[in-house]
């Protein structure tokens, strides 16, 4: 074999796949983490018998029918409980009105129906094309093969028609005021998502493609971790890496080790980066192996606000499990939330999973977005920065105690995350996950365009995660799955897994 030994910089999820497989052929591996818990993102923490996800929200490959399914249960994180909601979320106004998006299709039709009969063309438009994606699943394509792209063929015009227009554009074709307004929220709250998103949502729970796997992200990750271990992998945590060592090669520079921040150098033959992009990219390599689009990408891309990086965290000591799993409350008058007015607020709340409070106790969480700058430099204040913490959560509070009356007595623990707590935690620039090309957006996020999974005129290094191609758990355990493939054929030899 030509490559024997790979270093890998990050336990995320990519970095804990590509271990797996490396393991599974033949390959000695080594992952060197940064913080104390193998996951990356894909992580949780725990407050006073209170469990605070931090990621995830829909996972993508819980039918054991499917190829995804199938990586989970390579990677060791299936077959495990799954929970299928009844509803991706409900908007709800101030008369306690709501619009209950069902992940039954039948039943949501039925609702939409009943909010509003004479928007009946629409809705029933919307209802079809939902049925339509319910027959394959797009997160599936991660693991084609060329006859599966060749399945998906029939479906191209359905994909170019749903793709093109935002759930803001397609309220505007509802006559009812509240369904108008109420309709871009219906998909975490990003009123410019295309509706193609929303419908591969609804579709995939409503055939159960989509589920949240009891335990939440860390139980998620630490499964996978278990089976990297088992399969022979060495996972060192609090080992921060800060260079990728290079040496010149027969085809130009090869990267052959890192050197830890304690100074300590490890060789191997192959170095693989999970770790953020850009610290990777240019404190790591010195950003000598780029090129125009990649420098294009960190260097004028960063955005100023990012969503979902500010969170409010309560344990309320309260029995929420009739309420909705995920709820968009509007407000009676903004509230002011980190320098930005908000008329609503975004909730999760997780009475549907047991094990993530207390008996008879929910966790609650809300979701705003955040612009890094703002938290940085209160943080360099010093009080400053835990002063407005808890302000933020007090004027949370406030808001939900009109919501569920008598809550602000019963907030047993507050935990508040912002784009400084992921900084220092995950490592990622300015907080952030991988952004899309402005005036662009989710679809970039998604598709990963403008990021790279090789560089240029660097031999034996790869990337994967968020930063090498795109957002999603699915999406970086593949491209960690597709690495240890390319290495495979690059060594002449057949890839294959534990349980081919």
């Amino acid at each position: 074999m030509a490559h024997k030994s790979i270093i890998i910089i990050g336990a995320g999820i990519g970095g804990l796949a590509t271990g797996c497989y490396a393991q599974m052929n033949g390959y000695r591996t080594q992952i060197l983490e940064m913080h104390a818990t193998p996951g990356g993102v894909c992580t949780a923490w725990k407050r006073k018998g209170y469990t605070f996800d931090g990621c995830v929200h829909h996972l993508a490959g819980c039918t054991p029918e499917s190829k995804v399914y199938r990586m989970w249960q390579e990677l060791g994180a299936m077959p495990r409980e799954v929970y299928y909601l009844e509803d991706l979320i409900c908007v709800e106004n101030l008369d306690g009105r709501r619009f209950t998006v069902y992940t039954d299709i039948d039943r949501l039709e039925q609702h939409m129906l009943e909010l509003s009969p004479a928007d009946a063309p629409a809705i029933r438009e919307f209802i079809q094309a939902a049925r339509r994606f319910a027959r394959f699943s797009l997160m599936e394509m991660l693991l084609a093969t060329p006859w599966d792209m060749l399945k998906l063929l029939p479906n191209v015009p359905l994909l170019g028609k749903w793709g093109k227009p935002t759930l803001e554009q397609y309220a505007g074709r509802f006559s009812d005021p509240f369904l108008r307004r109420a309709f871009p929220m219906i998909q975490y709250d990003f009123p410019d998502m295309p509706v193609l998103v929303a419908l591969m949502f609804i579709a995939g729970c409503h055939t159960r493609y989509l589920g949240w796997p009891a335990g939440g992200a860390l139980e998620f990750a630490q499964s996978i971790a278990r089976r990297y271990g088992e399969l022979g992998g060495q996972l060192h945590t609090r080992a921060r890496v800060a260079r990728v060592l290079v040496e010149p090669g027969p085809n130009g520079d090869r990267a052959v080790g890192v050197r830890l921040e304690n100074g300590e150098e490890r060789r191997a033959d192959v170095a693989v980066s999970n770790a953020d992009g850009r610290t990777t990219i240019f404190d790591m390599l010195d950003g000598r192996y780029t090129s125009e689009a990649i420098r294009a990408y960190y260097t004028t891309h960063a955005p100023d606000s990012q969503v979902m990086s500010l969170h409010v965290g309560l344990g309320v000591a309260r029995d929420l499990t009739n309420e909705p799993h995920a709820l968009v409350l509007w407000l009676p008058e903004p509230i002011e939330i980190a320098g930005e007015t908000h008329d609503r607020l975004d909730l999760e709340l997780y009475a549907f999973a047991p094990e993530m409070a207390p008996a008879g106790k929910t966790v609650i969480r809300a979701h705003f977005p955040a612009r890094y700058d703002y938290w940085s430099d209160l943080r360099a204040q010093g009080d400053a920065y835990a002063v407005e913490k808890q302000r933020i959560a007090e004027r949370v509070i406030e808001c939900l105690d009109r919501r569920f009356p008598g809550l602000k007595q019963q907030v047993e623990v507050v935990d508040v995350s912002t784009p400084s707590t992921v900084e220092r935690f995950v490592g990622s620039y300015r907080g952030f996950q991988a952004w899309g090309v402005p005036n662009q957006g989710f679809a970039d996020a998604l598709s990963g365009k403008g990021l790279s999974r090789t560089l240029p005129g660097l031999d034996n290094f790869y990337m994967v995660g968020q930063w090498a191609g795109g957002l999603g758990l699915p999406n970086v355990a593949a491209m960690g799955r597709k690495v240890v493939q390319a290495m495979c054929k690059r060594d002449g030899r057949r890839f294959a897994t534990e349980i081919s």
